[in-house]
């Protein structure tokens, strides 16, 4: 059996992310959008021939409307690429970006390609979370498979009363995510990972009977607030259940934003002379039960890092994607992960979670912080809806 090769990281970026609804990319289509982040990450790597890049694999979790159409091909062909670059769209719920990027490096690592391009994007703006036209099987709702049918706010409250959360420590947990992204944003540690995204401001010129078109730049995320407290949070009535715990203030926020990242062979480097940021090291996905799907990261964590033949305690830094605070203190408390190296820089609580770019925009986030930081080993995870965990591994060149 022929060994694997390594696979690289050379270029991450991504989009600030909007506020679903409400915020600066509520207007921007997800392909344009995308098509952006492209010609921006190509920026990264000025020295690379774009005829050598073999595909475009792309997560969304909900891949309709203006999102659909195999976004990834629409978009790699709006931002430019070669007519010869192949574009792929792929959907595991909120691992989409993170799956991606895994499917390009396993590509490279089997030596069918040698340059890939690997991502996610998703507005919620434009394509609510369950789709446009959801229909689920009428079989799901029979007693063995019901749990399929939860909310996803249901799960984060079977998870709390299961793992004994309180909604004190989930109220804690929000604050600090926003008090963490608030800290990382004022000390510019998103700068080197988010590229300003040419927002189109139209505006009727009566005189000249024509739309005026100026450009506007969007360059911070828009979820963390500064008026957050305790205070605000523990007045929040419940969302998902009468006498429950989860509420809008300890959940995710709903968003709008792209990621992506560029990957090479070694034989790539030397050919363009270019220098790593990031050496992919495993991926693993696991099943748990759909009603308690919050959960997925404690099955997820360990396989990968039995894959990377790692310990726990190698790894520096871990973006815990914080679908709910209720999930995410149930994760740490069951594998007793170090606080500490949990979202230094908040998550998506504050920062927000765009489903399927969420996974590419928290890589971009811990390959950058793994240099600047000077670390070795950096996880992202995430729960996955219908009962699932991921967790993929980088490790600084």
């Amino acid at each position: 059996m022929k060994n694997l090769q390594d696979a690289y990281i050379v270029a991450a970026t991504r989009t600030p992310v909007g506020k679903s609804g409400r915020g600066a990319l509520r207007f921007t289509r997800p392909d344009d959008l995308f098509a952006q982040t492209l010609k921006n990450l190509l920026l990264q790597v000025p020295a690379l021939d774009p005829q050598a890049i073999e595909d475009v694999i792309v997560g969304c979790a909900m891949p309709e409307a203006q999102q659909g159409f195999n976004v990834a091909r629409i978009a790699l062909l709006l931002a430019g690429l070669p007519n010869s670059v192949g574009g792929m769209t792929v959907n595991r719920f909120c691992s989409s970006g993170l799956n991606a990027i895994a499917m390009a490096a396993d590509r490279i690592r089997v030596g069918e390609a040698d340059v890939m391009i690997a991502g996610g994007v998703e507005s919620m703006s434009m394509v609510p979370m369950s789709g446009n036209t959801p229909s689920l099987s009428p079989n799901v709702f029979k007693d063995e498979n019901v749990g399929i049918a939860y909310g996803m706010g249901l799960t984060a409250e079977k998870v709390a009363q299961q793992w004994k959360v309180t909604r004190e420590a989930q109220d804690a947990f929000a604050l600090l995510s926003h008090q963490r992204a608030l800290a990382a944003q004022a000390a510019g540690e998103f700068n080197a990972e988010i590229f300003a995204v040419e927002l189109a401001q139209r505006k009727m010129n009566l005189e000249q009977g024509a739309v005026d078109v100026s450009w506007k730049a969007f360059t911070q995320d828009e979820g963390p607030r500064a008026d957050t407290s305790l205070e605000g949070l523990a007045k929040l009535r419940t969302v998902f259940a009468a006498r429950g715990s989860v509420t809008a203030g300890n959940s995710s926020q709903t968003s709008d934003g792209a990621g992506a990242v560029l990957l090479m062979s070694e034989k790539a480097l030397k050919q363009f002379n270019v220098t790593p940021l990031a050496r992919f090291v495993s991926f693993a996905v696991k099943g748990v039960a759909p009603e308690i799907m919050g959960i997925g990261p404690k099955e997820a964590i360990p396989a990968a890092l039995r894959l990377a033949g790692l310990k726990q305690d190698d790894l520096d830094w871990i973006e815990l994607n914080e679908a709910f605070a209720a999930q995410s203190l149930a994760v740490i408390q069951d594998l007793q992960l170090d606080p500490a190296k949990v979202n230094p820089l908040g998550g998506a609580i504050a920062l927000g979670h765009p489903l399927g770019a969420t996974g590419a925009i928290r890589s971009a986030t811990a390959i950058h912080a793994l240099h600047r930081r000077h670390l070795k080993y950096a996880m992202v995870t995430m729960c996955v809806g219908t009962g699932m965990g991921a967790a993929g591994i980088f490790e600084r060149c």
